[in-house]
């Protein structure tokens, strides 16, 4: 029974329970670090010596990811091999950034394994088992992992910076280093392990054709008969077809209120609002996000659908862009308000609007009767340009430095082809049209 299980749906299932213990455990210390929890509890255990207890505050998430999932890889090339042997490979797979290659598979199982229980329809994703050597294109990359991997890799980052600002370490930097080294790993493997196996993804040519590729297709507009290839609208209701039954979107629901967490923890921990614990604090948050809103819907309106109030048009929206000034005056008048606070700001909202997001999305059907569906999709198409910016500036600045690129090919292809690519390369300068 117990091959069976392995063989079959247990692999996916501890897939899915190994990453879920990242979650649980990323949540649990930023509830520890935004309540304050953590900090009471660490004072208790050094007044009362409780060495049990700090360690168990001190809990390194180390070793836990990946590793006993690997154990049995480990054991069976001992068994085949020897030890030394199995060794070696071992180590030279860490040089070939098999765990990053790992990692990245672990989020894609679990995705599609989730979104499967979640909603149903499971099919079959075909992905082909030939020897890849063609470029792909920033917005295809993105365009496939971004909901699955991108997505989750940047809330592991946000649960991360989090614990940094807030979180009550008595190791220092170097705990810090200790708890969080796994998880960054995992974050940084899903948001960047398609680029760094991508060929030529660090070419600077390639990086300035696959922005242009990029921009054109997010700014496209959708229409009967685009594809999803074609149109970031087109693809952004693609990726919304899972979501059909009343119990998905109760679930959607209730799973994106995660993402409340952030603003209800990090608001009482701005200068504007401190000593005060008041709830008022909560809701005067609640009510800028609102107005934040409001000015997202002046700012979408479309000027070739009022063509005969333009002038009207500009008019409100300087109005709108003053009164923002005049409260961002008013607010630094009349609070502590400081440049921290703005940073504070950004990790307090941006979780809270892809929460709203991705309610709103869950239930399309309501929001269409609204009349609101045109705003949060100028939301959406905000959120996944700011994503992709995210993620294309590192790789932008990786391929200003030519040796970098020169690495890639020598890790993805062996010596005789990364030359022959190397002298292609030079051959063909600055032309546009060549591809590789």
């Amino acid at each position: 029974m117990l091959s069976f299980y392995v063989t079959t749906i247990g692999f996916y299932f501890c897939t899915m329970l190994t990453v879920l213990t990242v979650y649980i455990f990323l949540y649990g210390k930023t509830y520890l670090a935004l309540s304050g929890v953590g900090e009471s509890i660490q004072n208790r255990a050094d007044i009362l010596q409780n060495k049990s207890l700090t360690v168990a505050l001190n809990t390194q998430f180390l070793f836990q990811i990946g590793v006993f999932t690997a154990i049995p890889m480990i054991l069976g090339l001992i068994l085949e091999a020897g030890v030394l042997t199995a060794f070696v490979n071992f180590i030279t797979m860490q040089f070939q950034l098999c765990s990053v290659f790992f990692t990245f598979s672990l989020g894609t199982r679990t995705h599609y394994f989730g979104r499967t229980i979640l909603h149903g329809g499971a099919k079959y994703r075909a992905t082909g088992r030939g020897f890849v050597v063609r470029h792909i294109k920033f917005a295809e990359n993105y365009r496939l992992y971004s909901r699955s991997h991108f997505v989750k890799g940047l809330e592991v980052a946000l649960l991360l910076v989090i614990f940094l600002a807030y979180g009550f370490n008595d190791g220092g930097a170097i705990g810090y280093i200790l708890l969080s080294i796994s998880s960054w790993f995992m974050a940084l493997s899903w948001l960047f392990a398609p680029y760094i196996f991508n060929p030529s993804g660090f070419e600077w040519q390639k990086v300035v054709e696959d922005f242009r590729d990029w921009t054109n297709w997010l700014f496209y507009r959708g229409g009967i008969g685009v594809k999803g290839e074609e149109s970031w609208e087109a693809w952004w209701d693609e990726e919304l077809g899972h979501i059909q039954t009343f119990r998905g979107r109760i679930l959607e629901t209730i799973l994106s209120l995660r993402f409340f967490i952030f603003q209800y923890g990090v608001v009482y921990h701005m200068d504007a609002s401190e000593p005060s614990t008041s709830l008022l604090v909560y809701w005067v948050s609640w009510a800028v996000l609102g107005g934040l809103f409001i000015l997202l819907m002046v700012f979408s309106l479309n000027p070739k659908a009022m063509v005969h109030f333009q002038l009207l048009l500009r008019l409100v929206k300087s109005i709108a862009l003053l009164m923002v000034l005049a409260g961002l005056i008013v607010a630094i008048v009349s609070t502590r308000l400081s440049f921290t606070d703005v940073l504070a700001s950004i990790l307090a909202y941006v979780p809270t609007g892809w929460g709203i997001l991705s309610i709103a999305v869950a239930w399309k059907p309501v929001v269409k009767r609204l009349g609101l569906w045109k705003t949060v999709r100028s939301l959406a198409r905000l959120y996944d340009a700011g994503m992709g910016m995210i993620i294309f500036v590192p790789i932008a600045i990786c391929s200003w430095f030519p040796f970098i690129s020169t690495f890639q090919t020598r890790l993805l292809f062996n010596q005789a082809f990364s030359r022959g690519l190397e002298i292609s390369l030079i051959l063909a300068g600055n032309n546009q049209n060549t591809s590789v």
